[in-house]
């Protein structure tokens, strides 16, 4: 199929650029607590500069986010109030838990502490460390670029299933590996 095209016309899949742009323009909501808070703002300052792998957008009211980053310990007391932000947030969305406390309850075992958001909401990535490092942070950005890249289509079908959201996703290559 050889055809003659100007210099400034692409020709390409729906899918993969849907999912180029997904990927592109990620918009955080950042929730830290404690700690993985400032490894979180120094993410985003100059010196790291997430902005530019763009994720730099990050907006504190989840009707424009599709990226949640729960960084730092979460209590029992906040967990309905993160359930809610997770909710309202729009399809397709993707959550980051960063640091050890968000992922396993950290040194706090203790009743009042969450011992792992993931028994809450689902869980793309995690980032282990106590605080992880601004460049952990974004390695889990670029990883989850990839993941995005590999996963979506145009019409967004495979992000309105309920059974999307339920499943732990970060788990599910390692359960099929079992299987």
């Amino acid at each position: 199929m050889d055809m003659n095209l100007p210099d400034n016309v692409v020709l390409t899949k729906l899918d993969p650029l849907a999912n180029w742009c997904r990927k592109n323009s990620l918009w955080p909501m950042p929730f830290a607590t404690a700690c993985c808070g400032i490894e979180l703002m120094a993410m985003a300052a100059s010196r790291h500069d997430i902005s530019r792998f763009g994720a730099e957008v990050f907006r504190f009211t989840p009707r424009q986010c599709d990226l949640m980053i729960v960084a730092g310990r979460v209590v029992m007391k906040m967990m309905p109030v993160l359930q809610r932000i997770w909710l309202q947030m729009p399809e397709p969305k993707w959550c980051i838990s960063m640091g050890a406390c968000a992922s396993s309850g950290g040194i706090f075992d203790t009743y009042a502490v969450v011992q792992g958001i993931d028994h809450f909401i689902p869980v793309d990535l995690y980032v282990p460390g106590c605080p992880p490092r601004p460049e952990q942070i974004i390695r889990s950005v670029i990883d989850l670029q990839e993941k995005i890249q590999k996963e979506g289509s145009l019409s967004g079908t495979e992000f309105t299933e309920r059974e999307r959201q339920h499943r732990k996703r970060a788990l599910q290559d390692v359960l099929d590996d079992t299987l």
